[in-house]
């Protein structure tokens, strides 16, 4: 039986989003399989907590816990972190190191989709649309006249490096645009400030199954709220409709281009894009390569529609892992 250690938390303001998708993976992994650990990664304490609440030190140097006076090692990690130090980089280069399997892509591609600015730009030569962009530097001057005469009103501000839409704005006045820029600089020294693109939301699910890359049926997502925010992501303010209601044609062109996306960026395990439908081209808006893994997360849902139970889906991102 292999050992399997679910890493989860992190130290970003989605490590409670985070928590709920690592205890879903724990729940739903193939028991008869696999010893799934939980492990708790956070700035202050690295930990393996069992089913008592009991907490064990994870140690740093080669990723082993001490339990019961005996050495625990794994051979195999599954990445539930979204945000830093999970989906940005740091915990896959760590594992590379240590040569230690693990089930997100690798640290290149992980640095890379976290970065918003930096993806969308390796993706424009290959034909991939993005909505018009401008960029600011925290300490760098902000002129509002500039940079609505380049993206337009409304438009949307945000953090160029954050998960579930924390910190994002949608501008509609000139005299909204500083006081975005503020709420975006709390969660990145970096930001991004689009065009607002007017059409349906869609989100891709990708995924390497069973050795084939897999695109899942495609959500469209309605949101009760002015965009898809943090309240309409997690707490039911929108619709999520699965399949979305779109043409067969269009459907292609979606999967052409998400499939494209992952082939381009050497992705590997599991991915999520979103996409803007506009005058049927899809514009994409960014990639999560840790996407949410509760029961009501979308890439889950995409799974169950597409006939994949979620201990199917985890037990393949292992034995994937296992096996590049």
């Amino acid at each position: 039986m292999k050992n399997v250690a679910i890493i989860m938390g992190g130290y970003s303001s989605e490590y409670q989003i985070s928590l709920t998708s690592g205890n879903v993976v724990y729940q739903y992994l193939d028991k008869s399989k696999y010893n799934p650990y939980r492990i708790h990664i956070f700035k202050e304490k690295w930990v393996l907590v069992n089913d008592n609440k009991e907490e064990f030190p994870v140690n740093k140097n080669d990723f082993s816990v001490s339990m019961n006076g005996e050495k625990l090692n794994f051979d195999v990690v599954f990445n539930a972190i979204h945000g830093t130090p999970g989906e940005d980089g740091l915990m896959q280069a760590y594992f590379e190191l240590l040569t230690i399997p693990q089930t997100s892509c690798d640290y290149y591609q992980s640095a890379l989709t976290f970065n918003k600015r930096d993806l969308l730009s390796v993706l424009k030569p290959y034909g991939i649309k993005t909505a018009t962009s401008y960029y600011l530097n925290f300490g760098e001057a902000v002129e509002p006249e500039a940079i609505i005469k380049k993206v337009g009103l409304p438009c949307f501000v945000k953090p160029n490096k954050s998960g579930s839409s924390f910190g994002i704005s949608k501008v509609k006045t000139k005299e909204e645009l500083i006081p975005a820029i503020e709420n975006a600089y709390k969660e990145d020294n970096e930001i991004i400030i689009e065009s607002f693109l007017d059409g349906t939301e869609v989100s891709v699910g990708v995924i390497n199954y069973k050795g084939k890359i897999t695109v899942l049926p495609i959500t469209e997502i309605v949101s009760e709220n002015d965009f898809f925010d943090y309240e309409a992501k997690y707490l039911g303010k929108s619709q999520e409709i699965t399949p979305a209601r779109i043409s067969e044609e269009l459907k292609a062109k979606i999967e052409t281009v998400a499939k494209r996306a992952y082939e381009v960026l050497k992705m590997k395990g599991f991915s999520r894009s979103e996409f803007i439908i506009v005058n049927n081209e899809p514009y994409m808006l960014e990639m999560n390569t840790i996407p949410g893994m509760t029961t009501e997360s979308i890439l889950p849902q995409q799974a169950k529609v597409a006939g994949i139970p979620l201990s199917d889906l985890f037990d393949n991102a292992i034995e994937l892992a296992l096996t590049k």
